[in-house]
C-alpha cells in the first residue's frame, strides 16, 4: 500500500511495506556541497554590519520570507548580511551580484536548481534559476534585472 502526504514544506513522503522513504527539496552548499536544510528550517551561518555572527533559519518554501534568529543578534531593516555556510564557512554571495545569496537546491525529482536571494534584510527577492527557465518571487523580485537578461547579453558581461 503507498499513501502520499504533502506539508506546506514540499515533504513527500511514501510508505511501502514498512519502509519510509523521504522525498523533499535539498538545499545545497555549492561550496562544499553540504545539507543546508534541517527539518523544516535552511540553516546560514550571518554576519551583521558590526561583524557579528549569527545562525538564521530560513522557511525553505521559496516566497515564504519567515525567519527564525537569536534575539540578541541584532540587525536592521535594510542592512546588507553575509551569509555563509555553516558546515565549510564560505560566504554564499552570488559571482554577479553583491547583493544576492547563492545556494543549490535539488527537488523531489532529483533535479538540480539555482536559487539565488537578496542579502538585504526586509528584501522579499528570491530567484529560482533552472536551465534557461527562471521563477522570481517576492515583493522586490524586479530589482535584479539580471534575471531578465537574454543569455547573450549575460555572456557578453563574463567576458
Amino acid at each position: 500500500m503507498i499513501r502520499r502526504l504533502t506539508s506546506c514544506f514540499s515533504i513527500l513522503i511514501l510508505y511501502k511495506n514498512q519502509n519510509i522513504i523521504a522525498m523533499e527539496n535539498h538545499f545545497i552548499c555549492p561550496n562544499c556541497h553540504g545539507h543546508l536544510k534541517v527539518g523544516n528550517h535552511i540553516i546560514f551561518r550571518i554576519r551583521n554590519r558590526k561583524k557579528d555572527y549569527g545562525l538564521l533559519l530560513l522557511d525553505p518554501k521559496i516566497g515564504n520570507y519567515q525567519s527564525i534568529k537569536h534575539p540578541e543578534f541584532e540587525f536592521q531593516q535594510g542592512e546588507a548580511l553575509e551569509f555563509y555556510c555553516p558546515l565549510c564557512h564560505q560566504n554564499l554571495g552570488a559571482d554577479f551580484d553583491q547583493n544576492l545569496t547563492h545556494v543549490e537546491m535539488i527537488d523531489k525529482d532529483n533535479k538540480e536548481h539555482d536559487i539565488y536571494f537578496s542579502r538585504i534584510a526586509g528584501e522579499e527577492s528570491t530567484y529560482q534559476v533552472s536551465g534557461d527557465t527562471v521563477r522570481a518571487s517576492g515583493e522586490h523580485s524586479g530589482k535584479y534585472t539580471y534575471f531578465k537578461m537574454s543569455a547573450k547579453f549575460k555572456n557578453f558581461l563574463k567576458s
